[in-house]
C-alpha cells in the first residue's frame, strides 16, 4: 500500500511512500520529549531529521502535552539540541486547553490556574483574567503539570470547582518521563482533584484529536503527518484526528509494543528515528499464505509463532530471547502480526521477544 499526496485518512495498516515523507506531506506535527530530545539528553539524528524536513519545504509544528513551558522556552530548548525552531511553531497542551476553555467560557472571565508559567501565559494570550484564590469566584479551573504544583494549589482548585467552576485539564498523561524513570504526570494529579471535587472534567492534549486539529489549523497545510514515540497518546490522537502518523523508537513505546498494537494505536509509518522524515518508505506487500513482504524481508505468523525470512535465511522469534531486526524486517513483522490480530483478536498475536531495530546509515 502506498500513500498518495492527497491522502488524509490513514488505513489501519502500514503504508508506503515513494517520496520522502517530508515531500509527501506538507506539515509535520512533531512530539517533543522522546522524539526531538530525551529530557536533558540529545537524540541521535533528531536535528538531522527536523532541519532536513524544514529544508525540504515541510512546515513544522511542535505539538507537546507538556503544559509547563512557554513557547519561547520550548524553542530555546530545541535550539540547544541544534533544532531550528520558533515560538510561533510551538503548540502545547496549555494552548490547547486555553482554546478548549474558549468553547465554554468567554474571554475576560476569571480563571484559577493549577500549573506554571506556560499555562498562565497561554490563558493570558486568550484574554482570560487569572486569579489565585477560590474566593475570587473563578468560572473555571485549568490544570496542567508544573514542578511547583502542590497540595495548596490543588486544594484551591477543589474549592473553586465545588463552588461551581468548570475543571479543564491540559492533558491526562498518568506519568511523566524523567531521567530517573516515570514520575507523576498531570493526569494523575487531575484525577486527585476530580476525586476530591466529585465533578467531571474536560480534557485537552493528546490522545484527544482536538490538539492535532488546532495545531494544524495554526500551522497551515493540508497533508499533515504526526510524529511521536508514544502509541497511547501520539498515535491514538493522530488516528482519532484522521492524520497519518510515524512512530519512532527513541522514546517510550518499544518495537514490541508497536508490533502488538491494537488498531487504534497503529502508526502509518515506522522508523527508528527522525531520519524517517527524509526517506521514502517501502510499501508492504501481502503475499500468499499470510506472508508479508517489505523489500528483502518477509514475515508470517503461524500457530502463535512469528517467522521471518531475509537475505541470510529464516528466523523464528522466541519469546525468551532478545532479537535485533533490520528496519524492513520490523515493518514486515508488524504487518503480519497486525493481520492476525485483526482476524483473531489479541489471541492472534504471537509470543514475541524484546525487539531492537537497526536502520542502515544509508540506502
Amino acid at each position: 500500500m502506498t500513500a498518495t499526496a492527497g491522502s488524509h485518512q490513514p488505513s489501519l495498516g502500514l503504508l508506503g511512500s515513494e517520496q520522502a515523507l517530508a515531500q509527501a506531506y506538507d506539515v509535520a506535527l512533531l512530539d517533543l520529549d522522546g522524539v526531538c530530545f530525551a529530557g536533558q539528553a540529545r537524540i541521535d539524528h533528531a536535528a538531522q531529521g527536523v532541519n532536513g524536513a524544514r529544508a525540504a519545504g515541510m512546515r513544522l509544528s511542535f505539538v507537546t502535552n507538556n503544559a509547563s513551558r512557554a513557547p519561547r522556552t520550548v524553542a530555546d530548548k530545541l535550539g540547544v539540541n541544534s533544532i531550528e525552531a520558533y515560538p510561533s511553531e510551538v503548540f502545547s497542551a496549555a494552548m490547547d486547553a486555553a482554546a478548549l476553555l474558549g468553547e465554554h467560557v468567554d474571554p475576560g472571565s476569571p480563571v484559577l490556574v493549577i500549573g506554571g508559567d506556560g499555562l498562565r501565559q497561554a490563558l493570558l494570550d486568550e484574554g482570560y483574567r487569572l486569579v489565585d484564590s477560590a474566593e475570587d469566584h473563578p468560572v473555571a479551573v485549568v490544570q496542567g503539570w508544573a514542578p511547583e504544583v502542590d497540595w495548596a494549589m490543588m486544594s484551591e482548585g477543589v474549592y473553586a470547582i465545588r463552588d461551581g467552576a468548570i475543571h479543564v485539564a491540559t492533558n491526562t498523561d498518568a506519568t511523566l518521563p524523567t531521567e530517573r524513570g516515570f514520575a507523576l504526570g498531570n493526569g494523575s494529579l487531575v484525577v486527585a482533584v476530580a476525586n476530591a471535587s466529585g465533578k467531571e472534567y474536560l480534557a485537552g492534549g493528546k490522545p484527544f484529536p482536538g490538539i492535532y486539529r488546532r495545531a494544524l489549523a495554526r500551522a497551515g497545510g493540508s497533508r499533515p503527518l504526526a510524529v511521536g514515540d508514544r502509541l497511547d497518546t501520539d498515535l491514538v490522537g493522530a488516528r482519532a484526528a484522521g492524520i497519518a502518523g510515524m512512530h519512532v523508537l527513541t522514546g517510550v513505546s518499544t518495537a514490541r509494543d508497536v508490533v502488538l498494537a491494537p488498531a487504534e494505536q497503529r502508526p502509518t509509518y515506522l522508523h527508528t528515528d527522525l531520519r524517517g522524515l527524509l526517506e521514502p518508505h517501502p510499501a508492504p506487500q501481502a503475499q500468499h499464505d499470510g506472508w508479508w513482504r517489505v523489500r528483502d524481508w518477509t514475515a508470517r505468523v503461524d500457530q502463535g509463532t512469528a517467522f521471518l525470512h531475509g537475505p541470510q535465511g529464516g528466523l523464528e522469534l522466541r519469546a525468551a530471547e532478545t532479537t535485533s531486526l533490520p528496519l524492513d524486517a520490523y515493518r514486515a513483522l508488524a504487518c503480519a502480526v497486525w493481520e492476525q490480530r485483526d482476524l483473531h483478536g489479541p489471541a492472534g498475536a504471537p509470543a514475541l521477544p524484546v525487539l531492537s531495530v537497526t536502520a542502515p546509515e544509508e540506502r
